[in-house]
């Protein structure tokens, strides 16, 4: 959901080209007629210009109005406790500059209005105002959503975008329709819709205003490693061997699936939850009970799970590979950890020693076992950077981000990732077409990562069909479709 984030701006020396009373407060009647003129512009109706004087002073009151509603709003949308980011003071501060260059625009051709000429001033500040006003109306109306409804990240998609796309327009569509009453001039009416829109993108995309961040309610429990007993050390490979030994022989006359999850990052239960919930999905939805391997480092596993490293994810894959009908099944495959920017799967296996899979190792074991048709999803920061090295004709790939930016949901506290919980707990559940449920669960993350309050920008996930393999997916969800009970 949006992030409120004010339209207005400091005041600057651009005040002083203004010919208005600066001699006292705007308490009282002066921020009242603010607010009235605020008002008419969100109704679409134009504002007394007469009763209107803009000074230092009034504007600096919107602006503490402004971030005074945010600081409000975005504390009632987090229940518990919560932390307080003073630096969130220095945000903001681009998008009222555009605002008030678009402002300065309009005011040197605008005509008069009920005998006064309307200044850059006066129009900032009844543009300000107007924002004020509505983010008073959409932080309460959130609030109360989201405490008296359910919780925003819980939103059904449709109404989520809905609400964030009807109150952007809402408010843009009634300030544009005050800066073109106040001039005619065609061009600087194109000049004030392009400004206006580059101001809401940036305040509510791009540098939202975020005071408060959730709170863990109790202090994260030390994580003492990987327990390398004996029994531990001896059972794991014989784990390995009877886990690879019980995968069964491909159904004849169908597109089989093959799921393998690999989630190497042992501290954080997060990638041990999402691999069990993939592979719970992947048996459910497409029939892979009987050829579903977990790979996972977690000391709450390690008795009953193989250990996730490069060794045994290369042997698993060797071993799916022997058993699939090459030219017909597919392979699944699901990495779950921490990511980098060099597309290295980050590692946590201490005190064991392990090292990081990469998209040009995974492509060669690939390779080397003769794997033809690919299903590969990585849940990991920046794993968009899989997708050129695994990318073919016969593979479909898909990301929780891009190579630019993070993925959200990884935290020691979270239950699943957002991609992890967007796509194969609600989209999957709905759709057996990889492709579909991917567009759905990029829905569901934006909305989700914007009422989270994610500030490096949109994680963006990413896919890429291979042609090639389109016909076996699109056999595999009619296939599953017809013959499914769930």
């Amino acid at each position: 959901m949006p992030q409120a984030s004010p339209d207005t701006a400091s005041p600057t020396t651009e005040m002083a080209v203004s010919s208005v009373h600066t001699s006292r407060l705007p308490l009282g009647p002066g921020l009242l007629g603010w607010a009235r003129a605020g008002f008419r512009v969100l109704t679409f109706r134009p504002p007394d210009w007469r009763g209107l004087k803009a000074s230092p002073w009034t504007v600096l009151a919107i602006l503490a109005c402004a971030y005074l509603v945010i600081f409000v709003a975005q504390r009632g949308l987090i229940i518990g406790p919560a932390d307080f980011s003073t630096r969130t003071l220095l945000t903001g501060w681009t998008a009222n500059a555009v605002m008030l260059w678009l402002c300065w625009w309009v005011a040197q051709s605008a005509n008069d209005r009920d005998g006064v000429h309307v200044s850059t001033p006066s129009l900032f500040t009844v543009l300000s105002s107007a924002n004020v006003i509505h983010s008073l109306v959409l932080g309460a109306l959130m609030v109360a959503l989201h405490r008296g409804w359910q919780p925003l990240q819980d939103w059904p998609p449709a109404l989520a975008w809905t609400f964030y796309i009807a109150g952007i327009a809402w408010l843009g569509l009634s300030q544009c329709r005050t800066l073109w009453a106040v001039t005619d001039r065609v061009q600087i009416r194109a000049l004030s819709l392009a400004l206006l829109a580059l101001s809401l993108w940036i305040g509510t995309t791009l540098q939202p205003v975020v005071f408060w961040w959730p709170k863990p309610s109790k202090p994260e429990q030390q994580y003492e490693g990987l327990s390398l007993t004996d029994d531990v050390m001896f059972a794991q490979p014989e784990l390995l061997t009877r886990t690879l030994t019980a995968l069964q022989p491909p159904r004849s006359g169908r597109v089989n699936v093959y799921s393998l999850t690999y989630a190497p990052y042992a501290s954080q239960d997060v990638f041990m939850n999402e691999s069990r919930v993939v592979t719970e999905t992947m048996e459910r939805r497409f029939g892979a009970r009987g050829h579903s391997v977990q790979l996972v480092l977690n000391a709450a596993t390690q008795d009953q799970l193989p250990w996730a490293t490069p060794l045994a994810l290369r042997k698993t894959i060797t071993r799916m590979a022997e058993l699939m009908d090459r030219e017909r099944d597919v392979l699944f495959l699901h990495l779950t950890s921490h990511g980098a920017r060099s597309g290295e799967l980050a590692v946590d296996s201490w005190p064991l020693q392990s090292e990081p899979v990469t998209p040009a190792l995974l492509k060669q074991w690939l390779d080397e076992a003769g794997v033809r048709w690919r299903v590969i999803s990585i849940s990991a920061c920046y794993s968009g950077s899989w997708i050129e090295p695994l990318a073919n004709d016969e593979t479909l790939v898909m990301t929780a981000a891009d190579a630019d930016h993070t993925s959200y949901g990884c935290g020691a506290k979270s239950p699943l990732t957002f991609f992890g919980q967007a796509m194969y707990v609600d989209a999957l559940d709905k759709t057996r077409s990889f492709e579909q449920a991917h567009q759905q669960a990029r829905l569901l993350i934006d909305a989700r990562e914007k009422a989270a309050g994610k500030t490096d920008g949109y994680s963006n996930p990413q896919l890429r069909m291979g042609p090639a393999i389109r016909p076996v997916l699109e056999k595999l969800e009619a296939q599953q479709a017809a013959t499914s009970t769930d």
